[in-house]
């Protein structure tokens, strides 16, 4: 037996009715939304969106790094994005470790990750404040293009904007 045969087999009942073969690729809505890869997270349900609607990145803490920028040119001027919001979350694990702690406990294990940067969290409306400068000022992007943050809250559900 393969540790994944339950997620070929719940493929396999997804795929009888499949019903969104008509979706091309583009973002509908115009939107891309950057978040976390936390598994408490549904941004289509939480954003009230549907398959097709927006284009979604996520990776540990939200962060928008030269991958998620690389990604966001692509977006917008392949996939018909046109606004931006950058999402990360309450209760994040991102905002309890530092980059220090991720490298002992992974040295613990005998692997060395000093050559890797973990974007760890220890504030993060400073951290939310730095990733939408970092959006606006990109060279790569449209300059008055929409860009939003907002944190939502894994307890609630309730999304809050940032006043930046």
């Amino acid at each position: 037996m393969s540790a994944f045969d339950d997620l070929y087999a719940a493929n396999a009942k997804f795929a009888k009715d499949f019903g969104s073969s008509e979706l091309t690729g583009r973002a509908a809505r115009g939107l891309a939304v950057v978040t976390c890869m936390d598994s408490r997270i549904d941004p289509l349900g939480l954003l009230g969106l549907q398959a097709g609607d927006a284009k979604i990145l996520r990776n540990a803490g939200a962060r928008v790094t030269d991958d998620v920028l690389r990604t966001l040119v692509l977006a917008v001027y392949l996939l018909g994005v046109e606004r931006v919001l950058v999402m990360p979350h309450t209760d994040c694990g991102m905002a309890k470790v530092t980059d220090a702690d991720v490298h002992a406990l992974t040295s613990e294990r005998g692997v060395d990750t000093r050559s890797l940067e973990f974007h760890t969290v220890p504030d993060q409306y400073e951290a939310l404040r730095h990733d939408l400068t970092r959006i606006r000022t990109s060279p790569f992007l449209p300059a008055d293009m929409p860009v939003a943050g907002a944190i939502y809250d894994v307890r609630t559900g309730r999304l809050t904007a940032s006043e930046f």
